[in-house]
């Protein structure tokens, strides 16, 4: 090959491999520019306390669209949560080219469980989205999400850029930022985490996956991991959390890839409580919730318990 075309020829490769590692780059680190101005107050999406029921359930089975049903039902069931007419924003981890053996992102079968039950409870619109950090057409496809959702009649919502709002977080870290307009102009929001390892925070369950609400630079709050996380968990208060720890990242997270490192748990929790949540969760990392350092500094804010017993609890097995 001559010299001219060799360099031709490398350059247009080159080029290509650029653009292709650019993409995940793209979204995950958007600059914040054109997007509309809003400020809003803390966003309260959370239900009346009832006694009643356990602020925490956790139910276990191979059936993973059963152990969501009966971890659901223990906690008063999908008509406690949404209300005829309602709007509903179902937040799961899509933010991995990964497939769900690979337990990168949260189970679709759960996801589409979760879309027909607020069908069912006549919702007047489910939404399912996520900021991802691959190129999120590849995420919604691979996970499987997209078309478990879609099939339960869920309007599957890619992220785009003239859909994030400028919103005032109110936050010691976390101020003005970009975030996807879904998670704002909504009734109710279901926060649906996949239990995962992660190489800065220990672990990312609930709190850790409401980063993909938000757009911009966003790589840029791993510097304060901990309380960026704890800001965001302030500011949106989900309705209810559904916790997906049914295929358990282990090690190398958030990303994974190799089937090694997934544990089979076969397991879905249930709760009202953002801190019981991700505390009970994370013991299925062999963790405990005083070891994590946003686990520890949201129940120092006052946003739950960590000793999720406490909060009332009961496991269906």
């Amino acid at each position: 090959m001559k010299r001219r075309e060799f360099l031709k020829k490398s350059g247009q490769a080159l080029t290509f491999a650029a653009a292709t590692g650019a993409v995940g780059a793209f979204f995950h680190n958007r600059d914040p520019f054109n997007y509309h101005p809003h400020l809003s107050g803390t966003t309260e999406f959370g239900i009346a306390a009832d006694s009643t029921y356990p602020g925490l359930t956790l139910a276990k089975d191979s059936d993973h669209v059963a152990a969501l049903n009966k971890a659901l039902d223990a906690i008063g069931g999908i008509k406690r949560f949404v209300k005829p007419g309602e709007r509903v924003t179902i937040k799961p981890n899509i933010g991995w080219d990964r497939t769900p053996e690979q337990a990168a992102d949260t189970n679709p079968l759960l996801v589409g469980e979760m879309v027909r039950l607020c069908k069912e409870a006549n919702a007047s619109r489910v939404i399912v989205t996520d900021i991802t950090c691959h190129d999120p057409r590849r995420c919604f496809l691979r996970s499987g999400i997209r078309d478990s959702a879609e099939k339960a009649g869920a309007e599957v919502i890619l992220p785009d850029d003239k859909d994030l709002l400028n919103i005032d977080l109110q936050g010691e870290l976390l101020t003005e930022w970009p975030v996807l307009k879904y998670f704002i102009e909504t009734d109710r929001f279901i926060n649906m985490p996949i239990v995962k390892h992660h190489s800065l925070s220990a672990c990312t369950i609930g709190m850790k996956n409401l980063y993909g609400v938000l757009g911009g630079r966003r790589h840029q709050l791993h510097q304060s991991i901990d309380q960026s996380i704890v800001d965001l968990a302030a500011y949106f208060r989900p309705t209810l959390i559904v916790v997906d720890a049914t295929r358990v990242l282990f090690r190398n997270g958030p990303t994974g890839g190799s089937l090694d490192d997934v544990l089979i748990a076969d397991s879905v929790i249930c709760s009202t409580d953002q801190v019981a949540a991700d505390s009970r969760g994370a013991e299925f990392m062999s963790l405990t919730g005083e070891k994590v350092g946003h686990i520890v500094l949201a129940e120092k804010r006052g946003l739950g318990k960590i000793d999720y017993r406490s909060a009332g609890y009961k496991e269906i097995l």
